[in-house]
């Protein structure tokens, strides 16, 4: 403490206190340092991993790592027990393949035997056997196809199944503007498809096609793509001159020679379409007729065994079509009347070229589709109750209309 001389040395006694304090406020701080950073890497590393529940407390019948919930904390405030969620991600190929093994016993080979003559009397008289594809839609023999394959005069028409059996079969209706047609064999006990419902489908979604490109020799070719868009207008040529399909189901799923009539399905195994036309000039464009159409038309004949068709007398067009006719109409709602059978029930009632038809008995219509959905439902003599525009006044009236019989086929088909 004494410097030379005996003398106190204060600045040698003060430097020695402030060391021993330097050193007790590092290794203090130093300390608490570390506390403070442990529990901040405990909270951080609760927070990425979390430690799971015990199990000491889980009743019985609650799975492990789900605590029991104290009855007496109110609900508004429980905190849920953690969740684990999972994801299962299908494999599409399996999906195809499951839904091809469910329903290829009911998609079928249709063969028809046509005379490709002009007259009676013509001593040139060739026979051109026509290959298409059918869906059994009745475990009692009915079989749904297109109007191209089965409709028609023919000499005989033969069905193949896919067992190697085959039957002659019989055409009992068919529509050469909405190309579907209906085939009967004497049969029961076969496999049917179910019957999906077209509106509901999604741009997107899977589509798998069925058919027998080429002919026999391929029959049954699966094919897949997606739904590529819904509500597809086309023009196509038919006996009665250039026509307009409207309401398609357009796919890129392949579509090729022979495919025509079979099923295009969902990824449930249902039919939503039957395959009909493929654009010539381009490539994985296909198109199938809506079923929604045809499922009243099957009801009946599995309900009666014949199929009356209801018949109001008109032709009309959606607004998707109208750019083909008249580029100055413009269509936000209903159909526009084309054609109209002057002794059909409709132009007795009033109906003319040139109306538009917004509702059928309350239930709005925007497709000629729908019109037929509608119709097709009906018996001849029931009542319907038109909704439209007159041309002349552009007043929106009511008009009910008797159904009558639909006689022949012919361009006025409803």
């Amino acid at each position: 403490m004494f410097g030379i001389g005996g003398r106190y040395n204060y600045y040698e006694e003060n430097t020695r206190k402030n060391r021993k304090i330097n050193s007790g406020n590092f290794i203090t701080s130093l300390i608490t340092s570390l506390i403070v950073g442990a529990l901040l890497l405990i909270l951080i590393w609760n927070n990425i991993i979390p430690i799971p529940p015990r199990n000491d407390s889980v009743s019985p019948g609650v799975d492990s790592g789900q605590k029991e919930i104290d009855p007496d904390i109110p609900q508004d405030i429980r905190v849920p027990n953690p969740q684990q969620i999972g994801a299962t991600i299908s494999n599409p190929t399996d999906n195809i393949v499951n839904v091809t093994k469910s329903v290829i016993d009911g998609v079928v080979g249709i063969s028809v035997l046509r005379a490709n003559v002009d007259s009676i009397f013509d001593s040139n008289t060739t026979e051109k056997w026509g290959v298409g594809t059918g869906v059994v839609v009745s475990s009692d023999g009915y079989i749904l196809t297109n109007h191209h394959v089965a409709g028609g005069k023919n000499k005989k028409l033969i069905v193949f199944f896919s067992d190697g059996t085959t039957m002659d079969g019989q055409t009992l209706w068919s529509d050469s503007v909405l190309d579907l047609a209906i085939v009967k064999v004497n049969a029961t006990g076969l496999t049917a498809i179910p019957l999906g419902d077209a509106s509901k489908l999604q741009v997107g979604e899977l589509a798998i096609a069925i058919g027998n490109p080429f002919g026999l020799q391929l029959q049954r070719t699966v094919t897949s793509g997606i739904i590529s868009a819904l509500n597809r207008t086309i023009s196509i040529d038919t006996e009665q001159g250039t026509n307009y399909m409207e309401g398609l189901i357009q796919t890129d799923a392949s579509i090729n020679p022979g495919n025509s009539g079979g099923p295009l399905l969902n990824f449930r195994g249902e039919v939503v379409g039957i395959n009909t036309v493929k654009i010539a000039s381009a490539e994985g464009i296909g198109f199938a007729i809506p079923i929604n159409v045809a499922i009243p038309i099957i009801q009946k004949f599995k309900d009666t065994g014949t199929f009356k068709e209801a018949y109001m007398g008109i032709f009309a067009y959606d607004r998707e079509a109208i750019p083909f006719l008249e580029q100055d109409l413009k269509l936000d709602n209903g159909i526009y009347v084309v054609k109209v059978d002057q002794d059909g029930p409709a132009a007795k009632s009033g109906i003319k070229k040139g109306c538009i038809i917004l509702e059928v008995d309350g239930k709005p219509v925007n497709t000629m589709l729908e019109l037929r959905c509608i119709i097709y439902s009906k018996n001849p003599g029931d009542v319907i109750n038109i909704t439209h525009i007159e041309r002349e006044t552009g007043k929106i009236v009511t008009t009910p209309i008797t159904l009558s019989e639909k006689k022949g086929d012919g361009l006025i088909t409803r």
